[in-house]
């Protein structure tokens, strides 16, 4: 059946959505996790910096890993899913995406939630480069609808492309920003906000032709830095046109490819658009569970393994 029943009952305190949701991303902390860097060139003069470790046997399989908004490959949901992954036999690919590596990029534009063609470049560049004969992908947050978006909207796929798991996926970027911009998680808003204006700075003396101090100044909200920068620095008119293109929902029905996509009810960040009921029961490649806990990326488990690391290896393994 497409909608999975979860069977994910963390200890109470994990049921709290903000308390599992901080808990994850502030105080887990993975530290065993060897990786090495290898710059991707970008045919636009850009650059990725990809974050690979390996399998503790040698291994034909290879999982590309997304991260989340102003994340980067160090996250430890990130190396948390590297570790697991690296441990039953897989290699993986920890991608950062455009100036999220440490380094700023080159380019007036950066990254975003629709960034499938970067997305598109990684893939290549592994099978045409590396001797893997399975590639899986798993993605978080807006990494989720990065990859949900290239499944669905790519007319042809590599057959080397077994799998997909998602985590925490706003599949509708306008329902996920109204929700962001809600009193009760003026937090994260202001976290993000915080890094994002700091990196908006730093573009601005780069290309001061582009983008003026005022522009900077006169973002207040998230919604304010889509429309300031983010929807005109990749094509887009303004935020909403951003989000409209780019929400990944509206390409679930073209995914062919087995994905799994983990959305909690008590997530903060997902509005309720961001919970694609029907079109999972449209698609028997869209596989869809909503426990009731869990937070944003906030997926407790026992002995430092998420729940979400733990049902990645499972549904890779059963495909």
């Amino acid at each position: 059946m497409p909608l999975i029943p979860s069977d994910y009952k963390p200890p109470f305190i994990f049921r709290n959505g903000h308390f599992s949701t901080i808990y994850a991303g502030v105080f887990r902390k993975i530290n065993d996790v060897i990786q090495n860097r290898e710059r991707l060139e970008l045919p636009d003069g850009d650059f990725m910096d990809l974050d690979w470790s390996e399998s503790k046997v040698p291994t034909h399989k290879v999982c590309i890993l997304l991260h989340g908004l102003e994340g980067n490959a160090q996250r430890h949901y990130i190396t948390g899913s590297a570790k697991s992954l690296n441990l039953n036999g897989y290699d993986v690919c920890a991608v950062n995406f455009r100036g999220c590596s440490g380094v700023p990029n080159r380019l007036y534009k950066s990254y975003h939630s629709g960034a499938s063609k970067d997305l598109h470049q990684v893939v290549a560049h592994i099978l045409q480069h590396k001797k893997y004969e399975q590639l899986y992908l798993k993605g978080f947050s807006l990494g989720g609808n990065v990859i949900l978006k290239y499944l669905g909207e790519q007319s042809v796929l590599s057959s080397k492309i077994v799998g997909a798991v998602t985590v925490s996926v706003p599949c509708s970027l306008e329902s996920a920003c109204a929700k962001l911009l809600a009193s009760n998680n003026a937090l994260y808003s202001k976290r993000f906000k915080k890094t994002l204006l700091e990196k908006l700075y730093a573009k601005q003396a780069q290309f001061p032709d582009k983008l003026s101090v005022e522009q900077i100044k006169s973002i207040a909200s998230l919604k304010d830095f889509d429309d300031v920068y983010t929807g005109p620095a990749h094509g887009f008119k303004d935020a909403i046109t951003y989000y409209t293109k780019c929400s990944s929902k509206q390409f679930l029905a073209g995914i062919k490819v087995p994905t799994l996509l983990i959305n909690a009810k008590n997530d903060t960040f997902l509005g309720p658009e961001c919970y694609p009921y029907e079109e999972a029961v449209a698609n028997d490649f869209l596989n869809l569970e909503v426990p009731d806990f869990g937070g944003h990326v906030g997926f407790w488990g026992k002995q430092n393994i998420s729940y979400t690391e733990e049902r990645c290896i499972q549904f890779f393994k059963n495909l």
